[in-house]
């Protein structure tokens, strides 16, 4: 495989150099081609799982407008590959790069569970909803493996805690056990991502997710056992997915959301080149067009990092789709209110029992 093909089943193509490590690692086509004279792999490009051993597991969100306060994340980096997602920085951290070694080098905290438990169990502790997961995708290919995010559930149950969980893998309908018991008691929100209704174009922008019309049937699934859906049409991306807004919000209002959220793209940190040599290379004849409008809602850059700006985006375009997501909220989604989540019932249930007084 040449540099400037695209590799199948991956978003990144490439892997950019780590800002915090000194050494530069690169594949020249030099080697690629010695490597298939001789009938070798370049590189490890397998799925790797890496234990990790954290101290703590759940994070307090100091951004004010991310509309969480905590997170976990029972893996760190994704399989699912999505080009554009902002996690990818967060790798680096790790000392990999944001590219490929994102979706490769997923890395595993099988502690979760118990660091959780000792969490909500702590006497200062006030139950507030913790989500699953602000970063990464608690229901990706690894989840199969581990069960790491089922166990979680289960101690949320146990506990009578509020859970939030974002995911775009139908692979949640596993825990539908789980889920329904813990929203008998109000205790679970869904928030299923929901990008394009084109499979062309879901297989070239997250290329390891399931597909739309299994994430459609789990939004129905859920709502009809009383599991409270948010879809989330993000990101907004023009000249992709952007004319998609009102048809998406119809198709998810169809099949029982009760609301939805949405963000304008925001390429920070490695994933603006990232995502540049990407769509180069998977849609290169509107490359050009795409980056210079994701530009036009970020005052000429493809991220803006402040706060309350970032993840809505200035100009035309962006007010465009943010009158469309107005529109679409008068049209398909008026009378539907996502509840609050019962913040009450974790008190009497913290020793693992009910107090009787």
């Amino acid at each position: 495989m040449k540099l400037n093909d695209l590799q199948k089943g991956r978003g990144a193509q490439k892997n950019p150099h780590n800002r915090f490590l000194k050494d530069v690692y690169e594949i020249r086509e030099d080697f690629l081609e010695f490597c298939r004279l001789e009938g070798e792999e370049a590189e490890n490009t397998k799925t790797q799982y890496i234990p990790i051993f954290p101290k703590s597991i759940v994070n307090k969100v100091e951004s004010p407008d991310v509309g969480m306060l905590y997170s976990m994340n029972p893996y760190q980096g994704c399989e699912h590959g999505c080009v554009y997602c902002y996690a990818r920085n967060t790798h680096e951290y790790w000392g990999y790069s944001a590219g490929q070694d994102f979706e490769r080098k997923i890395l595993v905290k099988e502690a979760a569970p118990k660091l959780l438990e000792a969490k909500i169990k702590h006497k200062n502790w006030k139950a507030n909803t913790i989500v699953l997961s602000g970063n990464t995708d608690c229901y990706q290919p690894a989840e199969q493996k581990f069960r790491i995010t089922r166990k979680c559930l289960e101690v949320f149950l146990k506990y009578r805690h509020p859970v939030g969980i974002i995911t775009k893998n139908a692979f949640i309908l596993r825990d539908l056990d789980i889920l329904t018991e813990l929203g008998s008691h109000q205790l679970v929100g869904v928030n299923i991502s929901v990008t394009s209704l084109s499979e062309k174009t879901r297989r070239k922008l997250e290329p390891r997710t399931a597909s739309m019309q299994k994430r459609l049937k789990t939004i129905r699934v859920l709502s009809e056992n009383g599991i409270p859906v948010n879809a989330m049409l993000a990101p907004m991306i023009p000249g992709i997915n952007s004319h998609e807004m009102l048809k998406l919000a119809k198709a998810v209002a169809d099949e029982g959301a009760l609301s939805f959220g949405f963000t304008v793209v925001r390429l920070n940190g490695a994933i603006g080149q990232i995502f540049a040599d990407w769509i180069k290379k998977a849609m290169p004849d509107r490359a050009e067009k795409v980056l210079h409008q994701i530009q036009d809602c970020h005052s000429g850059t493809l991220n803006d990092s402040r706060f309350g700006v970032r993840t809505r985006g200035e100009g035309k375009i962006a007010t465009q789709i943010h009158e469309m997501a107005r529109l679409a909220r008068q049209k398909y989604f008026k009378g539907r209110v996502f509840p609050k989540l019962n913040h009450e019932l974790h008190e009497q249930y913290k020793t693992g029992q009910m107090k009787l007084f």
